[in-house]
């Protein structure tokens, strides 16, 4: 990936997060979660997926399982042309489906979610169907890593490599966190990349925020033939935002306008002076 093109993606996952914090106040959101997820989502829907639009048939498929992280799914929707961004005005009004987890109503959203665990078997679902079929077409699952405390996870992830799926993804959002505690604190889950791996999975790690890191681990899928795909992103919960980063208090927000709008300045401002340095190397 070339720099031009690493500063359009980080420019847009900047726009994404602007947007994404207008869901956390007026009933607010899963704010931290989301914020962790927005370059994954960026960097699948602008540089990996086969997504003209949601209506496409020959579309790659996205399952969004921990679906209280569907304030980035919206917004990357949104900026890339796939969703009215008007619709994200609606948070939470009755009978609009954009709610704190996805709606199907919602262009973009290929099932519901929200109880964590289910995704991974409707992925594999999804996965088994086009390979009966021999669809060149590629299955996403993005999970949390505080959703891995669910067995039927694990149950996914025996089917996924008994029938040998390397048709599927499941990416790790492993910011570290789950609802309000550190994940090693509360269940272990490490070492987590060798469990995947025991279970069938060709398992790899990235930074999570880093748009040339993922554009190397999703790219070296032909070396990976005959089993499902597993990739752990290392991230970081409320990226971007400086006083929310790394914190457990911050999963769920309910912000006032005015703390809103004192954190856009707050992204604006540490986002700009990255940009600018980067811009400058890119010169």
């Amino acid at each position: 990936m070339n720099e031009n093109e690493k500063l359009r993606l980080e420019r847009l996952a900047q726009s994404v997060r602007v947007r994404i914090l207008s869901f956390a106040t007026d009933g607010g959101c899963f704010l931290g979660a989301s914020l962790s997820c927005a370059d994954l989502l960026v960097f699948l829907y602008s540089r990996w997926l086969h997504y003209p639009s949601s209506r496409d048939p020959e579309r790659d498929l996205l399952f969004l399982s921990k679906g209280h992280d569907v304030p980035a799914l919206y917004a990357t929707l949104a900026e890339l042309g796939h969703l009215d961004p008007a619709r994200l005005a609606h948070h939470l009004e009755p009978g609009l489906q954009i709610y704190w987890h996805p709606h199907r109503r919602v262009p973009g959203v290929e099932f519901h979610s929200g109880s964590l665990g289910h995704l991974p078997s409707v992925a594999i679902g999804a996965a088994y169907d086009l390979k009966l079929r021999r669809s060149c077409r590629r299955v996403v699952v993005v999970l949390g890593d505080g959703e891995l405390n669910e067995g039927s996870v694990w149950e996914a992830f025996l089917v996924a490599g008994a029938k040998r799926l390397d048709n599927l993804w499941f990416l790790v959002d492993r910011n570290g966190f789950q609802a309000n505690g550190p994940t090693e604190q509360i269940l272990p889950l490490e070492p987590l990349e060798e469990k995947l791996s025991a279970f069938g999975l060709h398992v790899s790690r990235s930074d999570g925020h880093d748009f040339s890191a993922l554009e190397d681990v999703f790219g070296s899928e032909a070396l990976k033939e005959g089993r499902p795909h597993a990739v752990v992103a290392r991230t970081v919960r409320g990226k971007g935002i400086p006083s929310i980063e790394s914190r457990a208090d911050r999963w769920f927000c309910n912000f006032t306008r005015d703390e809103i709008e004192s954190l856009r300045e707050e992204l604006r401002g540490g986002a700009a002076a990255r940009l600018e340095t980067e811009a400058l190397v890119v010169r």
